[in-house]
Order: structure tokens, then C-alpha cells, then sequence
């Protein structure tokens, strides 16, 4: 496991901020909590003291995997150095499939409760879906919006198997005569290069309907209202109101909140946030915009 030391970090983001940088920054790692004896005792801490002493420039970004969860500790030092949101592979709510792809670490746990757990420490958890496995039976498809719309994760990245080159998964379907073609490099194309074990167009009507049921606009902002109901952004700076922030968030009510014709789900949510709870109103606008584009992507209509 090769990793960066906390002087080549610590120089990178001074660099960042003499570049005249601030904002997002994404720590591009698989999964950033591999060395975990490292990150606590050399990286966060000097991340916080720096991040502290140029008074909080960057909001951090990563990937990791879900035992995050079981370490408190990490959790804590990582959002005191900035970290606010991080990417998580859930790949699927059913053990036989994680069996299947190897994700020995999401088996055996509650992963619900899990991503509440990050949630709760002040990190937005972004996930990770796979549906096509040979595992997956005829109710998957409801089990990945049941689980998405429960775990309150806004980002849900939902895909279809497919098989890389070179892959041990494409081998094992070379050997099974089972490849079609090459992997196109998109999983959310609506295309799949395998024979899948369950029926093609059942498995291609099923994913439609993941992608329906969570990124149609009901779905899609009952879970924002339900996540922001029991988030606390640890780091303030993420609704910190910015030019950049306040142009974007009049187009938004020119684009969503006038020529959309769903428009009323947006109105609803920015009034509800201005009501209960102002202090999140610019991540409600940011997840309006969030649902707008991928609704584009997803070609998903009301």
C-alpha cells in the first residue's frame, strides 16, 4: 500500500490556496481510511492544525469503505480536518451478491444503520449501487430503493454489472461463454456486456425502476427533507453563502423552481428549510440541483 506523507499533503493544499483555490478538494483514494494507524497519528492531525491556522479554506471529499463506521475515533479527526462528505460502495442490500463481489466488509451489518452512524458524525455518505449479480432475485430492484430511500443517501450511484477487461469477473464469464461485447466504460448506460443469470429485459426494467423510484421527484425530495431533518453539517463553511453559491442558486429558481414543471417539490423544500431549519437552506438548493442533474442523466420523468 503505497501512501503520501503528511508533508507532501500538508505542501499540496498550500499550493492549492497560493493557487488562489478554495472550495471542494477530493482526495482521489479508493479508500482513504486504509492506513488507519497513519491517518491518526501523522495526517489528520496535521490537517486540522493547518486547516485551523488558514481558517478552513477547503471542504474535503474522499472514498472509503463502510467500516468507517466502527471507528469513532477517525470519524471524529476526520471531520475536525474538513472532511464533509465521503463515497461508499454499498454495491447491494443482499449478502448472497456482496458474497459474490468479494465485499467481505459490508457482510454481516447492518448497513442502514451504518451509513446513519457516518451521517450522524457530521460526513455525508455517497453511495455505490450494483444490481445484474447472479445472485440478485426479482425483488432486488425494490430492496435498492427501499434501502436508498431508509438510509437517507442523496447520491446514490446506481449502475449495472458489467465486466472489465481483464477483470476476474470477465474471465469467469469468458470461461461460462457468457461475454457479449466490450465493456462500454458507462454503467448507467442502460447496457450490460454479460448474458446476466436473471432475464435481460426483466433486469433492464428493474433497473429503471431503481432509478425511478429514487430520483423521480417525490422520492428524491422526501429524502432530502429526511436526511436534512437529523443532519448537522459538522463543517459550517459547506453552507456558507458565496457569490458563486447565491448566482447559482437564482438559477436555480429560474431552471427548477419556474420552467420545471415539477416545480412545486422545490418550492416546498426551500420553504421548509427557511421554516425549520435555515441554516441548511443552501444544501437544499444544492440538492435540488443535484436532483436536476441526474434526472438528465438517469432520463428519468415524472
Amino acid at each position: 500500500m503505497r501512501s503520501k506523507s503528511a508533508v507532501q499533503v500538508i505542501s499540496e493544499l498550500d499550493r492549492l490556496l497560493e493557487c488562489g483555490w478554495k472550495g471542494n478538494v477530493f482526495f482521489v483514494d479508493d479508500n482513504f481510511i486504509g492506513n488507519r494507524h497513519k491517518l491518526k497519528n501523522e495526517l489528520l492531525p496535521e490537517m486540522i492544525r493547518w486547516m485551523r491556522s488558514h481558517h478552513y479554506p477547503f471542504i474535503f471529499i474522499t472514498e472509503a469503505t463502510i467500516n468507517l463506521a466502527d471507528d469513532p475515533e477517525l470519524m471524529r479527526l476526520m471531520v475536525q480536518a474538513g472532511f464533509s462528505r465521503v463515497f461508499v460502495g454499498i454495491e447491494t442490500p443482499d449478502e448472497k451478491s456482496l458474497a459474490e463481489c468479494n465485499k467481505n466488509q459490508n457482510r454481516n451489518r447492518d448497513l442502514v444503520s451504518c451509513v446513519k452512524t457516518i451521517q450522524g458524525s457530521g460526513i455525508e455518505v455517497s453511495g455505490g449501487f450494483i444490481v445484474g449479480f447472479d445472485s440478485d432475485q426479482p425483488d432486488i430492484f425494490k430492496r435498492h430503493v427501499d434501502f436508498i430511500q431508509k438510509s437517507g443517501i442523496i447520491t446514490a450511484m446506481v449502475g449495472l454489472l458489467n465486466a472489465p477487461r481483464r477483470s476476474r469477473l470477465y474471465r469467469r464469464l469468458e470461461k461460462e461463454g457468457r461475454l457479449l461485447h466490450s465493456f462500454s466504460g458507462d454503467n448507467t448506460d442502460y447496457s450490460i456486456n454479460f448474458i446476466p443469470a436473471m432475464n435481460r429485459e426483466r433486469l433492464l426494467e428493474g433497473y429503471q425502476e431503481i432509478v425511478h423510484g429514487i430520483y423521480s421527484c417525490r422520492p428524491y425530495y422526501a429524502r432530502i427533507r429526511t436526511f436534512l431533518k437529523h443532519y448537522d453539517p459538522a463543517f459550517k463553511t459547506q453552507t456558507r453563502v458565496t457569490w458563486s453559491r447565491f448566482i447559482a442558486f437564482l438559477k436555480s429558481i429560474l431552471i427548477i423552481g419556474i420552467l420545471n414543471r415539477n416545480r412545486s417539490y422545490y418550492w416546498k423544500l426551500v420553504f421548509w428549510s427557511i421554516f425549520n431549519k435555515p441554516e441548511v437552506l443552501p444544501l437544499a438548493v444544492t440538492y435540488s440541483i443535484f436532483g436536476y442533474h441526474f434526472r438528465k442523466v438517469y432520463r428519468v420523468r415524472d
